[in-house]
């Protein structure tokens, strides 16, 4: 125990006076959450602009809308104009009893939305003209608390993959850096046993990983962003370990045959990079092909995403944990093992 205890403070010294490693394991990857809660904090109150021109009941109920901000023209020209030019993604042009819509097809997800909102609005017109009650009612709600905002989302993954960096990279380093320096050597002919040192490593990593959390917890939660954990926020806690724990195998792994530390951090950039992209960190992995969803699902950090996301923002019961854990344990016994068979303790 004790020399479990003293290579963990080794460990965790060495890591705080890196100055480089600080910056990248707990700076970086917050500068990025900062940038995304920033660039993102008012996304869910943005609206649909539309030029209107003229009057009518259609042209009533567009501006009674919500989620709509029409814009008046006198003339035609002038609001075709703005779509072409990009400004608006369309506009409304009313005549007695007809109705034109203009728009812009660059940008077809918009185009998708003017046009059913149109279509929907005259529709409701046609009907109510006829003076005949709507046979068929739609109520609409969104399941999610009202309140929820991009934040909600970005931290979540985010905070994964500045976990996985963390592990992958620090514990490659380290192992690389100890067997250059002599240092594992050193261990494996001292009275200490190799589940110490490795047990170490580990303790510093959690460590690192609970700080990263408590960082970026914090920061989200700040008023600016507006952060609100869902009620079973507390059952991402062993999927967070257990993603600390398979990106410690990884970086272990790759820490083995690495001879360099230049070759290190390019192996775990090779890992951590794409993994992160194909994963749903940066943006939902639900609209990627449906092959390149299939391949993600053997990441180990698109199972921390998905599962840190559950608990985090949907408030998701225990029974969520099953999928979510067992993959990640599963990896993390499978990766380790290969890691401790191939682990060298001295150099070649």
């Amino acid at each position: 125990m004790s020399a479990f205890k003293s290579l963990s403070v080794a460990g965790a010294k060495a890591f705080v006076r890196d100055k480089a490693a600080l910056f990248f394991i707990l700076l970086f990857p917050l500068m990025f959450l900062v940038i995304f809660g920033l660039l993102f904090r008012d996304s869910g109150t943005d609206k649909i602009k539309l030029a209107v021109v003229g009057d009518s009941p259609v042209a009533q109920a567009l501006r009674q809308i919500p989620a709509v901000e029409t814009q008046s023209f006198d003339n035609a020209d002038a609001a075709i104009e703005k779509v072409k030019s990009g400004d608006l993604p369309g506009a409304v042009i009313v005549n007695g009893t007809d109705v034109q819509l203009r728009f812009a097809a660059s940008d077809q997800t918009k185009a998708g939305i003017v046009n059913g909102l149109v279509s929907s609005v005259v529709d409701k017109a046609n009907i109510a003209a006829t003076g005949q009650p709507p046979r068929f009612s739609l109520r609409q709600s969104q399941v999610e608390d009202s309140s929820l905002n991009a934040i909600q989302y970005l931290t979540p993954g985010i905070l994964s993959w500045a976990v996985a960096s963390a592990g992958v990279f620090g514990t490659a380093m380290t192992f690389v850096q100890w067997r250059k320096k002599q240092v594992l050597r050193r261990l494996w002919l001292a009275p200490v046993s190799p589940t110490s040192v490795l047990l170490s490593r580990v303790g510093v990593t959690l460590g690192i990983a609970v700080v990263q959390a408590v960082v970026f917890v914090g920061i989200a939660s700040l008023p600016m962003f507006g952060l609100r954990l869902a009620g079973t926020w507390w059952l991402a806690i062993p999927v967070f370990l257990l993603g600390a724990l398979a990106f410690f195998t990884i970086g272990m792994l790759i820490g083995s045959f690495a001879k360099t530390e230049e070759a290190s951090t390019a192996a775990a950039q090779i890992v951590v990079l794409p993994m992160a992209f194909l994963s749903g960190t940066f943006f939902p992995i639900d609209r990627a092909p449906g092959w390149l969803q299939t391949v993600s699902q053997i990441f180990p950090l698109r199972h921390m995403n998905d599962g840190m996301q559950d608990f985090l923002v949907r408030g998701k019961g225990i029974e969520a944990l099953l999928l979510p854990g067992g993959i990640l344990l599963g990896f993390t016994l499978v990766v380790g093992f290969i890691a401790a068979k191939v682990f060298r303790w001295e150099g070649n």
